[in-house]
This record gives structure tokens, C-alpha cells and sequence, in this order.
């Protein structure tokens, strides 16, 4: 599937791709409305409702990741309410196994994350992603979510890469959709991002982006071309 002697360049996403989105998923949709209606003394289904319109505004915007901006807009510590769930960040199935190899073979790799540094601080204290990558990159460095393809020139500035030998792997499409339009040539994306739902249906995928379920499909030493 991945021909590793065209690739010099690996940008990978954090959560869904390298991280179990069960965590984000948990928390957004369970954890922080059961807690926002406690501390407000509402009930939680009003809490839910309220909470669903306000992220839904902000989807596809860099609000939707901000963690200042949503400890600001609900009157809360979201980072200190993260914590209370933090034992459900994990890594997917065979990740720290294509991370070493990756490094093995002397790719570069760079995490290219939507997520805030407060929650990108949390996870790595759970689980230690920096020891594998030669940069991270946050969207927030530059204020543009990584759905704008103006984001991946702002990476190509500080992060030198030819987009034809460079592989992004990210469980959302639009992401990878903007990173098409800017050129980059490799595409793969994830079928099992939440290892508590159901796996997403490989057909009517965009042409040239192809779609694993877990990193040992695609780990180096098990391609033939090489």
C-alpha cells in the first residue's frame, strides 16, 4: 500500500490517527456535559443540548480545539475537567511499533496536530509521543486549522518538505482534502479512530486517499519494494 522508498517526509495526526479518539470523543460528548450541568446545577440533558449547539457553531474553525476558548466560553477549567478522564488516552494498536520503526529507517516525522498545547501537554503526559518526532506542529502556532490549505504552506515554511515524497496520515478527511489541494501526494487515513464505535466504510473515499485500520498494514519492514 505504501511504497517506503518514495517517502521522506511523515506528517502524522495526533488523535485518531497515533491516539485512541475514544478520549476526545468521551469526554466532549459524555464527561464535560455530565460535569457542566453539576456545576451549574442544570439538567444534564439541557447541559447537552446547550453544549451540542455551542461546539457545533465552532466546527471546522480553530475555536472547536481551543481549550482557552472553550474554558472561557463555558466558565470552566476544561483542561482541569480533561484530567479527571486522562487514563483513556492511549495509543492505537501497533502505533509505538511503526513509530520506532520509523525512526529506524530514518524518515522524518513530524506530528501535525488540530489540537491545543494545553491538551497536547496532557497527552504527552500520559503517553510519551514526543520521543518519536523530529518537530511537533500545533494549528494554533499559526492560527489556522489544518482543514485550510494555507495551513500546510505555514508547515512547508518551518518544516521543509516536497509534497511528492511526503505521506500525511489523519483520520479526517477534510484535513486530508486540504492537504491534496495544497499538493501532497501521499494520503492515508484511518478506519478505526475510535476503538469504542464502529469502523468507518472504506468506500466512497476520495481518489488518492487510501484507508488502513490499524499501522501493522503499513509498518516498513514489510514492504516488498523495498
Amino acid at each position: 500500500m505504501i511504497n517506503w522508498q518514495e517517502i521522506k517526509t511523515v506528517l502524522l495526526d495526533m488523535d485518531g490517527t497515533l491516539l485512541d479518539l475514544h478520549f476526545d470523543n468521551y469526554f466532549w460528548l459524555e464527561h464535560l456535559p455530565r460535569r457542566f450541568a453539576e456545576i451549574n446545577n442544570i439538567p444534564q440533558e439541557d447541559a447537552q443540548t446547550s453544549l451540542m449547539d455551542k461546539i457545533e457553531a465552532q466546527q471546522g474553525h480553530l475555536n472547536w480545539y481551543c481549550l482557552d476558548y472553550w474554558s472561557q466560553e463555558l466558565s470552566l477549567d476544561v483542561t482541569a475537567l480533561k484530567r479527571e478522564v486522562r487514563h483513556l488516552i492511549k495509543f492505537r494498536p501497533h502505533v509505538e511499533d511503526f513509530l520506532k520503526e520509523l525512526q529506524s529507517t530514518g524518515h522524518r516525522v513530524v506530528l501535525v496536530t488540530n489540537a491545543h498545547r494545553g491538551s497536547l501537554d496532557l497527552k504527552q503526559e500520559q503517553v510519551d509521543l514526543a520521543q518519536y518526532m523530529d518537530r511537533i506542529i500545533s494549528s494554533h502556532d499559526f492560527q489556522i486549522p489544518k482543514e485550510n490549505p494555507e495551513f500546510w504552506k505555514r508547515v512547508q515554511e518551518v518544516e521543509p518538505f516536497d509534497p511528492e515524497t511526503t505521506l500525511l496520515i489523519d483520520d479526517s478527511l477534510p484535513v486530508l482534502r486540504s492537504a491534496k489541494l495544497f499538493g501532497i501526494r501521499h494520503l492515508l487515513t484511518i478506519l478505526l479512530p475510535d476503538s469504542q464505535k464502529p469502523r468507518r466504510d472504506a468506500q466512497g473515499l476520495d481518489s488518492g486517499i487510501k484507508a488502513i485500520d490499524h499501522f501493522n498494514e503499513i509498518l516498513p519492514s514489510n514492504d516488498r519494494s523495498a
